[in-house]
């Protein structure tokens, strides 16, 4: 399906490497928009997008082409002027108030964390503490351990030695946390101001980050999040002014940078890669993080699906804001399923899955249990691993059991008369 969507897309000049890239003004509402027609995107597909997105507590969707609006859509109570967190999309934020500090020679990110916030800040020895480095910090390889108690928790006794730095992938909240202070250390400002001087006033961004407990979360308008993703996506310029002239930073920051979790870049998820871990697992999946997405595709990615895709291929930034999406500290099979929406936009495609397009299985990844929502009991079902062989599986109403499965990914098919639709399940 991805690859008749690319070629498709082709033919209406959606890749055009080569179009001119709006930037909407600085201050103001003024953004310019394309007519969605004008991709051959149709509106009967953009509303089914729209109803799935609001049935599963979306606050904002928005997509740029070429920075232009072509889609955006906000839900219930909340408007374009709303604010709302972004959670650990912020994270990328970070990365990228890092780079600019590196740029500007306030740090470098093979320094050592002591050398900007001190000793003692954690329950290792100094030994320890002085093999972790900046890097450590932007690529989740600090070694810490981070099933010890809060993994928020920036206090020393929460911060207890795992593994050697560089060794072991675990997404913790509490070494990136650290950040902060290692930018305040090194700049002499506090975090929001040293991101409002260098990042937000340049690109119209109004937004800071709030404590929230040990964490400090950005906050801003969905336009925000787009402006953000629009900066993303321009190798460190906005509209001609400079604002991470480094392009060796900015390719680090969204490759692969260790070897352990392939699509994890500096605060920064990818896709298009062999292989991707998540969040609370040590198991290493197979495969693509979001296979209905472009594999170049690079995202910032929060709690409860807070999202900004950049496409540099197809010059396309999605933002998504909302609520409830469950437990996940990122939205990775949620993102992969607004991608799935979006392939199905083209008029020239039809849409032959309409009786099923409202099942969905919760959650995702699981621990063995997976919920199918909007079943009518009609339906038959096929499990399959990633070799193609259909798999035992227990049924009971609503709810399929993979508790007899080793972890790994499996396909979910549901067919209905002559229409199938197949989930990508990741059991832990």
């Amino acid at each position: 399906m991805k690859l008749l969507f690319l070629i498709l897309l082709s033919t209406v000049g959606f890749t055009n490497l080569h179009a001119q890239t709006y930037f909407p003004p600085l201050t103001g509402s003024t953004w310019s928009t394309t007519d969605p027609a004008t991709l051959g995107w149709c509106q009967d597909s953009i509303e089914k997008m729209y109803d799935w997105l609001e049935d599963s507590d979306s606050k904002a969707f928005i997509v740029l082409k070429d920075g232009k609006i072509v889609l955006e859509k906000y839900f219930g109570t909340f408007t374009v002027d709303s604010f709302y967190v972004w959670n650990s999309a912020g994270k990328t934020l970070t990365a990228y108030a890092v780079g600019i500090a590196q740029h500007e020679g306030f740090l470098d990110i093979d320094d050592q964390t002591n050398a900007h916030i001190g000793t003692g800040w954690s329950s290792l020895s100094l030994a320890q503490e002085n093999a972790i480095t900046i890097k450590h910090q932007l690529t989740m390889t600090t070694g810490l351990d981070d099933s010890n108690g809060d993994p928020d928790c920036t206090d020393a006794p929460c911060l207890v030695y795992e593994a050697a730095p560089g060794t072991r992938w675990a997404y913790h909240n509490a070494p990136y946390t650290l950040l902060d202070t290692v930018i305040e250390s090194a700049t002499g400002m506090t975090l929001n101001a040293w991101v409002n001087s260098r990042i937000s006033s340049k690109i119209g961004l109004t937004g800071l980050y709030l404590q929230i407990g040990y964490n400090n979360v950005f906050a801003s308008r969905p336009r925000g999040m787009a402006r953000f993703g629009l900066l993303l996506s321009q190798d460190g310029y906005w509209n001609g002014t400079a604002v991470l002239p480094d392009l060796t930073y900015l390719n680090e920051m969204r490759n692969s940078s260790q070897t352990l979790n392939n699509s994890y870049g500096y605060l920064t998820w990818l896709n298009g890669k062999s292989s991707f871990m998540i969040p609370q697992t040590q198991f290493v999946f197979p495969g693509e993080l979001c296979p209905a997405a472009p594999a170049d595709m690079y995202a910032a990615e929060g709690k409860n699906g807070q999202i900004i895709n950049v496409v540099p291929s197809q010059g396309l930034v999605l933002v998504r804001m909302g609520s409830t999406m469950g437990n996940s500290l990122v939205g990775t099979q949620y993102n992969d399923t607004i991608w799935q929406f979006m392939n199905r936009l083209t008029c020239t495609l039809g849409l032959n899955d309409q009786e099923l397009e409202s099942i969905q299985i919760s959650p995702n990844p699981s621990n063995g249990i997976i919920h199918i929502s909007d079943l009518q009991g009609t339906e038959e079902f096929e499990l399959k691993n990633q070799q193609g062989q259909s798999v035992p599986f227990q049924q009971i109403g609503n709810e399929i059991s993979l508790k007899n499965l080793q972890a790994g990914v499996y396909f979910l098919t549901i067919r209905k008369e002559n229409h199938t639709k197949t989930f990508r399940v990741l059991r832990n």
